[in-house]
């Protein structure tokens, strides 16, 4: 039993080393890729560690020399911010009340199904009438235009995830509440909100990294420094004809770093929002 024991110990930490190496591995080259110099990136055969550290990449893209990169990258980065934080906060304040509709009203559950089938769409199929939209409306090339987008993407998602951390909250403790004569606003405010706190991290931290990551409809209604996000700006990097891979990966490192910051300081809440919405009752 001891034998079984410890080779299953012994197969679970190699599966979690390789699955850590599968993940880790283009994160770790990418952060190589920004500290090599060019030489070593375009060496034959390939070096694995640069002979040399190499940061000056670092502070070109932190910059903010006027008509650089840097401006450009820096700019780029706080629109990102904006536009991935206001669709955050507008697919909650939209998702709070419906999802907690649907999960307690099943008979309208098909609303929520009718919505989220609107996923199979392609983006592209959208982008004439969202254009035609923000340009009757004055938004293109607007932050806020573009989160109001991304609310059209964010909404059911977070809606659809939300319904699933009220369907695991008790009916029988808002029953009480009304009972005692509590208002629907006092209940849903005072009673559920508080005990679907981390599926409500969850969705906002899915939803903010939806948003950070969209490239398609960010290429489409943006045009310059006012609007345009650090995808798009990352893209720029790479468009020209001579492309300086170490500066692009420089790039992605940065981007990376916001997500990551909020995923650490909401771990806990994470995996306890994941592990409620997954377990009823």
């Amino acid at each position: 039993m001891e034998r079984r024991s410890l080779t299953a110990t012994i197969l679970v930490h190699a599966a979690a080393l390789i699955l850590a190496a599968v993940i880790l591995a283009p994160v770790v080259w990418l952060f190589i890729m920004s500290i090599s110099s060019t030489t070593d990136l375009i060496t034959k055969p390939l070096r694995w560690w640069p002979e040399t550290i190499d940061l000056s990449r670092y502070g070109v893209l932190l910059s903010s020399v006027a008509n650089s990169a840097g401006e450009a990258f820096v700019a780029s980065l706080f629109n990102s911010l904006k536009v991935a934080g206001m669709a955050t906060a507008a697919a909650l304040v939209v998702a709070i009340p419906s999802a907690w509709a649907v999960s307690r009203t099943p008979s309208v559950g098909w609303s929520l199904y009718a919505v989220i089938a609107t996923y199979m769409l392609p983006p592209v199929a959208l982008a004439v009438p969202l254009y035609m939209a923000l340009s009757a409306l004055g938004l293109l090339n607007n932050v806020f235009g573009l989160a109001l987008v991304y609310l059209t993407i964010l909404a059911p998602f977070t809606t659809w995830l939300m319904k699933s951390g009220f369907d695991s909250i008790p009916r029988e403790i808002e029953s009480a509440a009304t009972v005692d004569g509590a208002r629907l606003d006092q209940i849903l405010r005072l009673i559920t909100l508080p005990l679907a706190a981390p599926v409500m991290a969850t969705a906002a931290l899915f939803a903010f990294l939806l948003a950070w990551d969209e490239f398609f409809y960010a290429l489409l209604f943006t045009s310059d420094q006012r609007a345009k996000t650090l995808t798009v700006a990352i893209a720029d990097l790479a468009g020209g004809r001579v492309s300086d891979y170490g500066l692009i990966a420089t790039a992605g490192v940065l981007a990376a770093l916001p997500p990551l910051i909020i995923g650490l300081f909401m771990q806990r809440a994470l995996i306890s929002g994941l592990t409620n919405g997954g377990v009823k009752g």
